[in-house]
């Protein structure tokens, strides 16, 4: 994505003055700063560059579009065009890499030629049918009035403040145009330079002042411009970034589903499927010593009935992890307030919901809040713990908090990090803020309706 307008440049770091030089400078005002800074002179050299850039594109946007047009009545039109729109294409990249160096726009490259086949017709094809073909096409002959009026405004603005800032300079510069009377500026046994009117001069010059202090924001405000004609254009289209968001959070709900089967797999596995296997053999040495021994058998069958209420226990937690049937039939009230009460530290549960969101965003937001109450049970040491759930506008508001030793990092690969992934799948956002110490708090956003 684009770095933003406002961005800033890192301060001189050199040798060359003192750190308290450095602190000086960087208290002086913004204002007084900006003439003097690297950011307003790069800005100025982009706009410099910017006319005779903008001439080569426009020049060859205009002869290779109009010669591809007039050749459309022969074979050679398509291929022609197709060429220009590529060339237009390696030009915007060369001018991307312009914004990065001078303006500090970071700028994501367009979507790829999306290519039906091989060979040349294939080739010209994904060309002419490419939004980012003909975006750089309209970049080439916009910018190019653009430039022009920015490169008239910019360097007559910086000529005029400079030139008249200057203006008592003059005066020892060119000494044939001084007159004979005024107030003595400097002067020597062998050489007197004299100025006529001292009030016009001051007044000059602060207008000069004036007139440069305010140039580099001038400049600024008409880079502003370019800034969005290389974001909007030369960069991917906002239909393409959704389709690479829906792309990547399609994977991320596909290995989700996996991850939750395999579970799933190796809980039925590694319990109730095993309970079951073992209940089986029990029974089957109960049946073989009825008739031996009674007594051995009855107390077998026993075993039997308890390992069964285990084996039907863990199906039910299974099923719930699933999708617990309080969740479909009374809402996250009762659902968060039954995750609660399994917690093993006292939480309080707030739900302010008028109506239910869509069904699969209230399933999310259910496991939210489960998986952050077990972290809360095995790591936070908390003594207490709230959740607080509300709607704000079109978005679901989760929050949970504890007062235990904190430390929780979502970026540290953590189960945090696959919950910020499923929110992020369904548009989500998940903020943690949890310093060392405590108390942490987690908030999760998620859409009403998805």
């Amino acid at each position: 994505m684009a770095t933003e307008y406002g961005q800033g440049y890192a301060p001189y770091s050199g040798t060359g003055f003192h750190d308290g030089d450095a602190g000086r400078r960087r208290r002086l005002p913004a204002g007084l700063r900006a003439p003097f800074e690297g950011r307003s002179w790069r800005e100025f050299g982009y706009v410099l560059l910017s006319l005779p850039i903008g001439i080569l594109l426009f020049v060859y946007a205009v002869t290779m579009v109009s010669l591809g047009a007039g050749l459309l009545v022969t074979f050679l039109g398509i291929p022609v065009l197709a060429a220009a729109l590529m060339g237009c294409r390696g030009l915007g990249a060369l001018e991307r890499a312009r914004a990065r160096g001078l303006l500090g726009l970071e700028v994501a490259e367009p979507e790829p030629l999306r290519m039906k086949g091989h060979g040349a017709l294939a080739w010209t094809g994904a060309v002419l049918k490419s939004g980012a073909s003909w975006r750089a096409l309209l970049y080439a002959v916009l910018q190019f009035p653009w430039a022009v009026l920015s490169f008239v405004v910019s360097l007559n603005v910086w000529v005029l403040g400079w030139s008249l800032l200057t203006y008592p300079l003059w005066f020892w510069v060119f000494p044939m145009w001084v007159g004979q009377g005024g107030i003595q500026l400097y002067g020597d046994e062998h050489h007197h330079v004299y100025l006529d009117n001292p009030f016009e001069i001051t007044v000059t010059a602060l207008v000069g002042l004036l007139f440069t202090l305010a140039t580099p924001w001038i400049v600024r405000a008409l880079t502003t411009v370019d800034r969005v004609l290389v974001y909007g254009l030369l960069g991917p289209s906002r239909l393409s970034a959704r389709v690479v968001e829906l792309e990547s959070d399609r994977g991320v709900v596909v290995d989700t589903a996996a991850a939750d089967l395999r579970r799933i797999e190796r809980d039925l596995h590694d319990g109730a499927q095993a309970r079951l296997v073992a209940l089986a053999m029990d029974l089957g040495l109960a049946k073989e010593k009825l008739t031996e021994d009674p007594q051995a058998a009855a107390r077998m069958v026993g075993e039997a009935h308890g390992e069964v209420k285990t084996a039907l226990q863990e199906l039910r937690d299974l099923a719930r992890g699933i999708h617990p049937a309080v969740l479909t039939d009374r809402g996250l009230d009762a659902a968060l307030s039954a995750v609660a009460s399994r917690c093993t530290v006292p939480v309080r549960v707030e739900v302010d919901l008028a109506e239910r969101p869509a069904p699969a965003i209230e399933g999310i937001a259910y496991f939210t809040v489960s998986e952050l109450l077990q972290n809360i049970s095995k790591h936070s040491g908390a003594r207490s713990a709230s959740v607080d759930v509300w709607r704000a506008e079109d978005r679901l508001m989760l929050q949970v908090m504890d007062d235990g030793v904190g430390g929780a990092d979502a970026t540290a690969g953590s189960g945090l990090a696959g919950l910020a992934g499923r929110l992020d799948a369904v548009d989500g956002i998940l903020v943690v803020d949890s310093p060392v110490g405590g108390p942490t708090r987690v908030t999760a956003e998620l859409p009403w309706r998805h």
